[in-house]
């Protein structure tokens, strides 16, 4: 008995090695071959300063920069996570039109209806890092009348960074289209 005990506490510890160690090791080597990036973190910096990763979401709230989805977490990558919300839910109606009023006041050309959900309601993450595109092109006046600038190089910059993923409507990084914005313009 005492060496079937010691051949079972043997394969165990074989098995825990292979599927923890063989696990992370499959994980490693798919990311580095099919992941973003190489699965590595992509950062941007400005001006010789790290600003952010590129796949975490960040809050702007400067009307000369695009403004990015509302996070349930505040931007807090540590505890990724949603409100738990219901759609119908009082206290949910009631943040998501307080986030309308003020998104109307800094876009005064903006009827009430035409204010993109996504940028009055947290991703699933509250990390999401993209916009889609028409939540960037509705934001495009505000920016230009802050930077001094045409509509037409904003339109254009948010055209070129513009990501298509299959089977979605285009979508844009929002850390990356204001690390180009700032870039161009300062």
């Amino acid at each position: 008995m005492k060496t079937d005990l010691i051949k079972a506490f043997k394969l165990t510890l074989a098995f825990c090695l292979l599927l923890s160690v063989g696990y992370i090791g499959v994980l490693w080597m798919f990311a580095k071959l099919e992941g973003p990036a190489n699965g590595t973190v992509e950062m941007l910096s400005v001006k010789n300063r790290e600003v952010g990763a590129v796949l975490v979401g960040q809050e702007f709230t400067r009307n000369d920069l695009f403004w990015g989805r509302p996070s349930a977490v505040d931007y807090k990558a540590d505890g990724s996570g949603g409100s738990n919300y219901g759609p119908d839910n009082s206290e949910y109606l009631a943040i998501v039109k307080k986030r309308i009023d003020k998104f109307l006041i800094a876009h005064p050309y903006l009827k009430r209806e035409e204010v993109p959900a996504e940028l009055v309601t947290a991703s699933g993450s509250g990390l999401d890092p993209h916009i889609p595109v028409k939540a960037a092109y509705v934001q495009i006046e505000r920016v230009a009348d802050a930077r001094h600038l045409s509509v037409t190089p904003l339109r254009a910059l948010v055209d070129e960074l513009a990501e298509k993923p299959i089977g979605g409507p285009s979508v844009v990084n929002v850390l990356k289209l204001n690390v180009n914005l700032i870039k161009i313009t300062e």
